[in-house]
Parts: structure tokens; sequence; C-alpha cells
């Protein structure tokens, strides 16, 4: 190697033939390496698509949370309290609507076109209870109680009479069971039009109300039976 002004000159030797150094071609290098970290042993323990998927949702939560709090007062302590608020929000307005629905399903009529005894209701609607169809069990003793209110005299027998209707006619001459037979009525109504499905408690409840109205004294003895209210 010889000096040749500011560049140190390499003999050509050194590279035989006179040729220039050769130099180490990319392409071929890059396409081994691709080849070699392509075998699946280097890949068993890379996570399955549904974990990279999960991965990345909760990378995305967690940027989307923090940029929140950075533009929040109160940083993430602001971000936290602003969701909840949501989360309350969205539950109001659900039992707000669930109470809507509620009050908007119709009255259904209590009887069809074939009356019975309020005894057969009951019987009826102790057979449905056996099988757990609480649905048939909780109609069938509303319709007992009904029937048996007429049969005693102190409703006025109306084949279209409503199950609202027959609840504020029955307060109005046995005084203390509102409640209850507001709740009575909205079962019949709910099972019967409203989409709904009752259970033993429900029908427990209908059948108490059903034995407190047998032994109950009407209010005002001297008064006419009450029709529609």
């Amino acid at each position: 190697m010889t000096w040749r002004g500011d560049v140190w000159a390499v003999p050509a030797a050194l590279h035989g033939d006179g040729e220039p150094p050769a130099s180490w071609d990319r392409d071929p290098a890059r396409e081994a390496a691709h080849r070699e970290l392509s075998d699946p042993r280097y890949h068993e323990h890379d996570p399955n698509l549904l974990q990279r998927a999960w991965t990345a949702f909760w990378d995305w939560v967690q940027n989307l949370f923090d940029a929140a709090a950075g533009a929040t007062p109160g940083g993430g302590v602001g971000v936290a309290v602003i969701v909840l608020a949501l989360i309350a929000l969205a539950i109001a307005l659900r039992l707000r609507l669930g109470r809507t629905a509620r009050a908007s399903t119709p009255s259904a009529v209590v009887f069809d076109a074939h009356p019975r005894a309020a005894a057969e209701h009951r019987a009826q609607a102790d057979a449905y209870a056996l099988d757990h169809d609480w649905n048939g069990a909780v109609q069938e003793t509303m319709r007992a109680m009904v029937r048996s209110l007429e049969e005693r005299g102190l409703l006025s027998p109306h084949p279209g009479r409503t199950a609202n209707e027959a609840a504020a006619a029955a307060d109005l001459v046995l005084p203390g069971h509102s409640n209850a037979l507001r709740d009575a009525a909205r079962a019949f109504d709910e099972t019967t039009y409203g989409g709904r499905t009752a259970d033993d408690t429900t029908y427990r409840c209908l059948t108490a109300l059903d034995a407190a109205l047998r032994r109950a004294k009407p209010a005002d003895t001297t008064r006419a039976p009450a029709g529609r209210p």
C-alpha cells in the first residue's frame, strides 16, 4: 500500500486481476433472512389473531383515554367522572323507558265470551300452577277474584271490563287493597298484552289477594254494586 497524494492507494493485487472489490448483494441476503425467519419454529409462541386484535383494541382504548385525560380538566379523574355520569344517565333513561312501556301497556279484558264461576277459574289457576305455567295461573286468579266479587254482588257484571277497571271498582267497595289490586291488574295486563313472563312469586301474591278479598267486608253494605269506575 503506497501513499498517493492524500489517499492511501491499495494495490490492485489485493483485489485480484485489478477488479474493484466485490460488494455484498443486499437482495439475496434479505430474501435469505426472510426465508429463515418465516420458519414456523420461530412463531410457535406468537399471539393468535384474536389475541392481537384484543391487544390492539385495548391499546386504542388506552390511547383514547390518554388523549381524553390530556384534554379534560382533572385528567384521568375528570374522565372517570364523565364516564360515571354517562353510565348513570343511561341507567336513568333505561328505567324511565321501562316505566313508560309499562304505563303504555293496554289493559286487557278480564273475561272472554264464555263466563265461568270463580271456583272454576281457581281450579284452572291451580292446574296452570302445577304445570309451572305462571302466566296462565296469574290470569285465571285475576278472573277468579273479579268473578267472586260479582258473585257476591259487590261488582256489577260487565263482560268487557278491563283489569284496570275491575281493580278500580273493587277498591271502591273493598278499600284498603289499592296497591295490591293495582299490582294484580298490571300483572294481568303484562302477561296478556305486555309480552312479560310471570313467576311463582307473582302468582302467590295474587292468590293471597284473592283470599284477602274473600274475607273482606264491604265498606258500605247499603251501597249499590259498583260498576265501571
